[in-house]
């Protein structure tokens, strides 16, 4: 099911994953881990930047600066041949970079160093997921949660993994659709659960209501009635309050989503606020029609 509104979801794997590193840098931090975590501020940043610039990207700037960070990697592992964080990170930056049979083979040197490293085996899961092949992603994220239970992310994104391969993996025939919504609807609860206070994580477990073949709308309320009450301005809280009426519209509850969208009153929000009011109208003329 599709909603009126922008989604949060990461439209790919790593959007959050290079966060993860820098978290844990700390004032006693060696001096190879001063080192990594430069490198993980600046392959971040070199990224952050780009999706600034959209399509303005100087792609020559880009470029130039990408094949330093290559090469002040391949310096820092030449000097730390052991480091499987640092494997990791490069190994991504040239998945990123295009350069894909190198980055499978840097991820899989990462693996042997470490193979009990839970960022490792996300990261080879993020690589095999944006590379079209989510089914042979699925055991290293499943791997990464055995690994680190408690850590949002790797639940986060399994359920991405199977919102956006659910095609994939139904053709496999290994699952069914409601074996795969419930496993993906848990992965995000989990990550949601696990931090509350990460906006990215609660979000995208209420939108995973649409994805449900089967929604249990009443749940999908109380998720959205949640995040309004937790949001931060005015335009987060009538954006939670125009997934409310959606929902009340789904559900046939007419007079309740007039009520609600009454209260949208941000102009940001306005072409969002239409589409539904022309649902409404819609919803009115079957009504009038009816019986």
């Amino acid at each position: 099911m599709v909603s009126h509104f922008p989604r949060m979801k990461a439209r790919h794997f790593l959007g959050l994953v290079l966060l993860l590193p820098l978290a844990a840098a700390q004032t006693s931090e060696t001096l190879v881990e001063r080192t990594l975590r430069q490198l993980l501020e600046r392959q971040h940043e070199l990224f952050a930047d780009a999706a600034r610039q959209g399509d303005k990207l100087d792609l020559r700037a880009f470029q130039t600066q990408a094949q330093t960070l290559v090469f002040d990697y391949e310096v820092f592992l030449r000097n730390n041949p052991d480091n499987a964080t640092g494997y990791a990170a490069y190994g991504r930056l040239l998945g990123r970079v295009g350069m894909d049979q190198q980055a499978v083979l840097i991820l899989l040197k990462a693996e042997q160093l470490d193979p009990k490293n839970p960022m490792v085996k996300n990261q080879l899961g993020n690589h095999l997921a944006e590379a079209g092949k989510p089914r042979e992603a699925m055991p290293f994220f499943l791997a990464a949660i055995e690994l680190a239970p408690d850590q949002p992310l790797y639940h986060y994104q399994l359920g991405t993994l199977l919102a956006e391969a659910r095609d994939d993996f139904l053709e496999s025939g290994e699952w069914t659709r409601e074996a795969l919504d419930q496993a993906m609807l848990a992965a995000f609860t989990r990550a949601a659960e696990l931090a509350p206070d990460r906006i990215e994580f609660t979000y995208r477990r209420a939108e995973a209501y649409y994805d449900l073949e089967k929604p249990d709308w009443d749940a999908a309320l109380k998720a959205w009635a949640t995040l309004e009450e937790q949001a931060e301005n005015g335009v987060e809280r009538e954006t939670m309050r125009l997934h409310a009426a959606n929902i009340l519209i789904k559900q046939g509850k007419i007079d309740h989503a007039r009520l609600v969208l009454a209260l949208v009153t941000e102009p940001a929000l306005a072409a969002h606020k239409e589409k539904l009011v022309a649902e409404l109208a819609g919803a009115d003329n079957k009504q009038d029609h009816s019986p």
